[in-house]
């Protein structure tokens, strides 16, 4: 690896080429097949058809293995999220050539996805030391020690923050009094109301900032209230009422807004369910969460939310959510967000026949929805068990269970769903989690449904959004699918850690 780290700059568009055939070409036929497969791989990556880029890759290591092909693969899988597989190629390559600091660079990049801080340092402490006159690496490497130092002085005390709650640390703050020039929108009597609810969407359209005073007091509430919600929650919808599913949003506010301009602004009749993944990403997060956490409050019984695995504080401090909350709020408030998430409920029962959760199912059978009720969620979510895979979980066609390629989590098949819905005598369930070309896919028979209500995820995946609505009296689901809405001109991952850029 040269000493400019043309593999470790983040900015790089696409994985180091393999030599062309016929310019210094290997006298072995197989590896100069082998190159040839990479090069036209790389040529897909740069098109981010990535999935036909891995395609090519895994030919390319079927033919001639080697440590490139593997690292390569690796860069693709995780620009697909599949964290999982990211690690295990950067594992092979490695294997192959224990000196390849690229392999390390894409390990330690898959890492940090993960959340495993720790393990990705090390990797970036090779590589900073092979590479000393790297700006990149060097500055790649003290961020994530200033993320392992940070983790490490929230873990010491850690105690204090359990004994902590959001409305101990309202009543500690010394909220300032309002500007006399501050006209936006304001709680009457300390609650939020429909005319605030509709100032405020018209506030944040227009790129304005809600007081902190409201901010704040709009967080002790929402604790308060989420602290009396069930793990999981049972949804009555009467025989001829709509309700109303959406999936990931990421702060997308702009897209957010389109919803309500299609399907109507939340109300008693119009009821909605959010299915996490509220923030991070994209860097209107700090207008969605309050958009959503006012609907939550002014319509407690008719608007309901549930944990993704971005309302996390590793996902939250890696992909842009703190980041903003501290830009335009404070730290503290950042905090404050990590104890509420916690209250999130994990999974919405709708009229006793479908389940929706963010991510999917189990790595056991006979799951109760007993068992989700006893979940004990007032914490970070965990690295296995139930609470990890209702966050993180995805469907696959092949049958079975197989560990996930995110790398948490697992992939379940039609006879997994089949088995839990029989049990609990359901009817089929939703998810979310996962970006659609349509914003919607049905799986399983009819079974398991996602939905992605994030149109153009990150500005770059050209992808529908769509929402699921349906009716008390038969429960079908009909879909509705939109494109993306114009948004001010700040990027998606504005907030972001530079750490989240490493590939």
């Amino acid at each position: 690896m040269s000493s400019t780290t043309e593999e470790t700059n983040h900015k790089t568009a696409a994985p180091a080429a393999t030599a062309a055939v016929g310019e210094n070409a290997p006298e072995n036929p197989l590896q100069a097949k082998a190159d040839e497969l990479g090069v036209l791989g790389n040529e897909f990556f740069k098109e981010q058809n990535y999935e036909r880029a891995i395609a090519l890759y895994t030919e390319a290591i079927e033919t001639c293995p080697n440590e490139r092909f593997y690292a390569n693969r690796s860069f693709a899988h995780f620009r697909t999220e599949s964290y999982g597989y990211a690690l295990s190629d950067a594992d092979k390559a490695i294997g192959l050539k224990n000196s390849y600091t690229k392999a390390y660079y894409r390990r330690a990049a898959a890492l940090m996805a993960l959340g495993r801080f720790k393990k990705a340092l090390a990797d970036l402490e090779f590589v900073a030391k092979r590479c000393p006159s790297s700006k990149d690496a060097q500055d790649k490497y003290t961020e994530c020690k200033k993320m392992v130092n940070k983790i490490a002085f929230e873990k010491a005390i850690s105690v204090q923050h359990q004994e902590k709650s959001v409305a101990k640390m309202c009543r500690d703050l010394e909220f300032v009094s309002i500007e006399n020039d501050y006209n936006g929108p304001k709680l009457e009597n300390g609650k939020v109301t429909l005319e605030f609810m509709k100032s405020l969407l018209e506030w944040y359209k227009n790129q304005n900032k809600l007081h902190k005073n409201f901010a704040y007091r709009i967080l002790c509430d929402m604790e308060a209230l989420l602290k009396t919600q069930p793990s999981l929650v049972e949804i009555t919808v009467p025989d001829d009422a709509k309700f109303t599913v959406c999936g990931d949003i990421h702060g997308q506010f702009y897209d957010l807004l389109n919803i309500f301009e299609i399907n109507g602004l939340p109300s008693t009749t119009n009821p909605y369910l959010f299915n996490g993944d509220f923030v991070d990403r994209g860097s209107f997060s700090v207008e969605c969460i309050f958009t959503l956490f006012g609907f939550k409050l002014l319509y407690p019984n008719h608007f309901f939310l549930s944990r993704g695995n971005h309302e996390s504080f590793n996902m939250n401090q890696l992909y842009g959510f703190t980041g903003e909350v501290v830009s335009k709020y404070s730290q503290n408030m950042a905090d404050m967000f990590t104890l509420v998430y916690n209250w999130l409920p994990l999974c919405h029962l709708i009229n006793k026949k479908v389940l929706v959760m963010h991510g999917g199912l189990f790595s056991k059978d006979k799951v109760s929805l007993d068992d989700l009720r006893a979940i004990d969620r007032n914490c970070q979510p965990p690295e296995e068990g139930l609470m990890c895979e209702l966050l993180w979980s995805d469907p696959q066609p092949q049958p079975g269970r197989v560990p996930s390629k995110r790398g948490v989590g697992i992939h379940f098949g039609p006879d997994v769903t089949d088995e839990f819905l029989k049990f609990n005598n359901l009817d089929y369930i939703i998810r979310s989690h996962e970006v659609k070309a349509e914003g919607y896919e049905v799986d399983h028979d009819g079974k398991c449904i996602t939905v992605f209500s994030a149109p153009n995820y990150c500005d770059q995946m050209k992808n529908l959004g769509a929402f699921i609505t349906l009716k008390g009296n038969d429960l079908k689901p009909k879909f509705t699918t939109y494109k993306e809405v114009p948004h001010p001109s700040v990027r998606p991952m504005a907030y972001a850690s530079p750490l989240s850029l490493m590939a």
